[in-house]
């Protein structure tokens, strides 16, 4: 038999940030493209509206991306324990969850991970967002920078090997976001349903399925849930993203 409860996994700021970042890192996509390849692709009228937006887009994303890390740095101060794998993940960890993701999804076994909001994320999640969030994203952002700013800039850029290289350090690193966000929403459809992992993106809130061995919700410690599926006043488990 198994009982139902919800975990607030994912506390405004971080939703607020997490919407406004992935409608930013598209625009940025869509509009690189147009810039990279205008006869391939052109939808925002001319050239200079495709660069324009592009910057735009750049601009929002890094305040967006500077907001984030102040928050997990000096307000939840769970930079660290969210997104620097353990050595237990990068031993066994990493392997395990990229197991369960390439065969035992399909024949319905369990997620090895379950999160919680001091541990939300599975192994190769905080491998790739270490990469993503840590590396990859600061190198776009000064990148775009100096791109945005070649003239006055232009002896930083020339210690880099160039406007050339620049441009290829700044693409490459674009194709990689590219290809991070369809994984990225592939895999957030292997939950126990398409849409388990996308609602906590939404309000806040995670649903996790439990076997119970022996006893009622109340007496094992579980969350008393209201008729809409929600955590009873009082019952909710709550914490830092």
């Amino acid at each position: 038999m198994k009982h139902t409860e919800y975990v607030y996994l994912t506390p405004m700021p971080v939703r607020i940030w997490h919407w406004l970042n992935a409608f930013g890192i598209v625009t940025l996509c869509i509009t690189g493209i147009n810039i990279r390849f205008p006869d391939v692709l052109n939808i925002f009228g001319t050239y200079k509206a495709a660069i324009s937006l592009h910057n735009t887009a750049g601009v929002v994303v890094s305040v967006s991306y500077t907001l984030w890390l102040f928050y997990y740095i000096f307000v939840a101060g769970t930079l660290a324990k969210l997104y620097i794998p353990t050595i237990s993940d990068i031993k066994t960890g990493i392997f395990r969850q990229a197991f369960f993701y390439f065969y035992k999804y399909f024949k319905g076994d369990p997620n090895p991970h379950h999160g919680t909001p001091d541990n939300k994320f599975n192994p190769m999640q905080k491998a790739a967002y270490l990469m993503i969030m840590l590396v990859l994203l600061p190198l776009v952002i000064v990148s775009g920078v100096l791109l945005m700013y070649v003239a006055p800039l232009r002896e930083v850029i020339m210690v880099i090997g160039g406007i050339k290289t620049l441009v290829s350090i700044h693409f490459l690193i674009a194709c990689c976001f590219c290809a991070f966000l369809f994984v990225h929403i592939y895999l957030a459809t292997l939950g126990h349903t398409p849409l388990a992992y996308f609602k906590p993106m939404w309000d806040g809130w995670e649903k996790v399925e439990h076997a119970e061995p022996h006893g009622d919700a109340h007496s094992s410690g579980h969350h008393e849930l209201t008729d809409d599926g929600h955590p009873v006043k009082g019952h909710a488990s709550m914490g830092a993203a």
